[in-house]
């Protein structure tokens, strides 16, 4: 089996080469090809990742290239985890959003659609290449944020290959495993929303549901990423929120603490990969993996330590470290790995997915992309039936996929008109004149990327 990754010379290369390895003999993956058109970062992070591949699993194929069509070439799955524009537009996209008092957080705020209009066009056009290169049937698992809109456009293309892909769900439910001292893989969810905006109806624990115990336990808000909520929010929504409704339930909050902050999430981020890469372009990873693995390992858990720290005030305290051969829960990676093992043991199963509503979901289209628990049958996604869910949850839910829906017509169509309709309907935006000046400084600022908008 041939699993390619676009988007293979990202910081985070290592963690998908090391949960592919350590599954690699179950799977049945001989080749591991990990494509990037940055050469030089592909050379840093991919050749890290080939490294520690080589370490787990000495026996699998692994290519680095920057060669697009290579990297499909026979593919049977492709993971795209891109970054078009890199660190630096991310900045400016999150600083444009700000300036104007809106929240903007990559996916969940207005700065997420700036990020979606960069990078369309650029995985429609790996999608024509997998269409033309790839085995029948290839699967693709989009990691590429706002996965929420970037998904929903793919599929509006006809792209109904692909797949939106989270971790945070799944790390979710692996914080609750380590707060009851359970075995990794006894939580489940039944989980519905929108990627970033979505809610546990209920969670079991070695099949006994403990959703009203998380709720109440005090723990669960300084072990896990509830940590972010009240307690009293959760009790009135009935429900175990993902961490990132922190932003829409929290927003004058979130948005003061970064204005606040001495940096953004972006800036944070950008400088710390700025420096963590100038420090190991010094170094020969070939030769000497351990040193460059000191340095990451040092620059990635400042990185882990602030997330949404800026935006909450909240600051993690964990001393960070990577071994490639302690078992993990496998990330984003681990999410299209489940799939791949479902869809090859012949036994249905669940799993947390974006795909298409089909009526899951009262109150949704059947073509709005929905996050949603699913059963893997034969290799296809089917959506849990939620039915009537609740009403303020859903009228969230709704708001956010009205936009998303206008998202993707106003990208796939190249709407000026359409992207002011969607982000006028955000509701962290909410404002027909802020939406139209956040409009017309995303197309100048994306002007390199957004040829034939109108």
């Amino acid at each position: 089996m041939k699993l390619s990754v676009i988007g293979g010379g990202g910081v985070r290369s290592m963690f998908l080469a090391k949960s592919i390895a350590q599954k690699s003999g179950e799977l049945g993956i001989t080749d591991l090809v990990f494509m990037d058109n940055n050469e030089k970062k592909l050379a840093i992070y991919g050749e890290m990742a080939r490294e520690v591949a080589g370490r787990i699993d000495s026996g699998i194929n692994f290519t680095l290239t920057t060669d697009p069509i290579e990297a499909v070439k026979d593919a049977d799955y492709v993971i795209t985890t891109i970054r078009v524009g890199e660190d630096e537009m991310r900045v400016r996209d999150e600083r444009i959003a700000l300036g104007m008092g809106v929240l903007g957080q990559e996916t969940t705020g207005a700065a997420g659609f700036s990020f979606a209009m960069r990078s369309v066009d650029a995985l429609a056009g790996y999608c024509e290449l997998i269409k033309q290169y790839a085995k029948p049937g290839c699967k693709v698992f989009n990691f590429t944020n706002p996965a929420g809109i970037v998904s929903q456009t793919l599929r509006d293309m006809g792209y109904d290959f692909t797949y939106g892909i989270c971790d945070a769900p799944s790390g979710m439910l692996r914080t609750f495993e380590k707060l009851y001292g359970a075995a990794e893989g006894s939580a489940r969810g039944e989980l519905y929303g929108l990627n970033h905006l979505s809610y546990f109806k209920s969670v079991t624990i070695n099949g006994r549901d403990v959703l009203h115990e998380i709720i109440e336990n005090d723990r669960a808000y300084t072990e896990t990423d509830l940590r972010y909520f009240e307690k009293s929010l959760l009790r009135e929504r009935n429900a175990i929120l993902n961490e990132y409704l922190y932003y829409f339930y929290y927003r004058e909050k979130a948005v003061a603490n970064i204005l606040n902050a001495p940096q953004t999430r972006g800036e944070q981020i950008a400088e710390i990969n700025k420096k963590m890469t100038a420090e190991l372009e010094q170094v020969d990873v070939k030769s000497d993996f351990d040193k460059a693995l000191a340095i990451f390992e040092h620059w990635y858990g400042e990185r882990e330590n602030n997330y949404m720290a800026a935006e909450s005030g909240v600051k993690r305290q964990t001393k960070w470290h990577f071994d490639p051969f302690e078992k993990d829960d496998g990330g984003y990676a681990g999410v299209a790995l489940k799939f791949i093992q479902i869809a090859q043991g012949g036994k249905a199963d669940s799993m947390i997915l974006c795909v298409p509503n089909n009526g899951a979901i009262d109150g949704l289209l059947d073509t709005d992309v929905v996050e949603i628990t699913c059963d893997i049958v034969n290799g296809e996604a089917y959506p849990h039936k939620f039915g009537a869910v609740d009403e303020q949850n859903l009228e969230l839910i709704r708001r956010v996929k009205i936009y998303e829906r206008l998202g993707s017509e106003a990208i796939r169509t190249k709407s000026r008109t359409k992207a002011i309709e969607a982000l006028t309907m955000h509701p962290l935006v909410a404002s027909y004149s802020l939406a139209t000046a956040l409009v017309d400084a995303y197309l100048k600022h994306n002007e390199a990327y957004t040829e034939g908008w109108k």
